[in-house]
């Protein structure tokens, strides 16, 4: 089922986006683990976190409220694919919301000097997202596979510029199709008056030897003789599990526009990774660059008009 984002800030489902900064405002200082000591204070307030970044960013919230966390997480099928992860860092989202890491600072600021309010309210400037291509062999979109990648960052803190490095894992569900986008909120250039940008990962399907991707079938093209193609014959077809196949073509003319399916050994569908499309076999028909005269005349006898 996932998790009841609404629930976690106490809203109900239609909440404004003022409701939403209002209750993450409150919950984010009551259970920031500087300040509380309730044992689950940290697991709460990382939780609340993740809870606002969701629901105050409108396709995050709008996935969510169709699909709820596990169609959020797993990635929506559709012109655009999208798949969230958060970025594990709740501290973060309260340094952004606030403007400061301390949660006394932010206490006394907001509840003694209400201009800091609307302050703290305006819009800034967030960059455009950061995109970086994320190539998976057709092995990992059949398993499932974990990549950690290295970002390295800007980071711009009372007026002295650094360089920062910073590891991100991405999980790679079985039967991700290219375009599918991995978003890393904020993660970009720490710049002064400006929201980091986000950080986009946006899967790409590595060229395979073999194989070719059609959404969740594997295209695989045969190879055969002319003879074979007319006399019948048995190709032994490759799958992503190193396994062989074999389709028997006895007593069979296989013609040029020939195609057979092998069912449920293709790539697992993303929504439904217990199923799986096909592997879809073709034919390549190899001709003779040239025939003699007597083989010439016999085809002209047996094959009239």
């Amino acid at each position: 089922m996932g998790r009841d984002y609404y629930k976690i800030l106490g809203l109900k489902r239609n909440a404004t986006d003022d409701e939403i900064k209002k209750a993450y405002r409150r919950l984010a200082l009551h259970n920031h683990p500087d300040k509380s000591k309730s044992p689950g204070a940290e697991d709460k307030f990382k939780e609340i976190a993740e809870a606002y970044e969701v629901l105050s960013d409108k396709k995050k919230r709008d996935i969510y409220d169709g699909y709820g966390e596990d169609g959020l997480k797993g990635g929506v099928l559709g012109p655009e694919s999208f798949s969230y992860t958060f970025h594990g860092d709740p501290r973060a989202t309260f340094a952004q919301f606030f403007g400061s890491a301390d949660p006394f600072e932010s206490f006394f600021d907001l509840d003694d000097n209400p201009f800091n309010v609307f302050m703290e309210m305006r819009k800034q400037k967030q960059d455009p997202p950061v995109e970086y291509d994320l190539s998976v062999c057709l092995e990992d979109v059949l398993h499932g596979c974990t990549k950690t990648i290295k970002i390295s960052r800007n980071v711009v803190e009372n007026g002295v510029r650094t360089r920062e490095e910073k590891m991100l894992t991405i999980v790679v569900k079985p039967g991700w199709k290219a375009g599918t986008r991995i978003t890393f909120p904020k993660e970009g250039d720490v710049l002064p008056d400006r929201v980091p940008a986000d950080v986009v990962f946006i899967i790409k399907d590595k060229p395979h030897p073999v194989f070719k991707r059609s959404g969740s079938d594997i295209l695989f093209t045969a190879q055969i003789s002319l003879k074979q193609a007319l006399c019948g014959c048995s190709v032994s077809v490759p799958t992503l599990n190193d396994k062989r196949v074999k389709l028997d073509f006895s007593g069979e003319i296989i013609k040029p526009s020939s195609v057979k399916r092998i069912l449920g050994l293709g790539l697992p569908f993303p929504k439904e990774p217990s199923r799986r499309g096909d592997i879809v076999v073709d034919f390549d028909i190899k001709f003779p660059e040239k025939l003699s005269q007597l083989v010439k005349n016999f085809v002209g006898d047996k094959f009239p008009g």
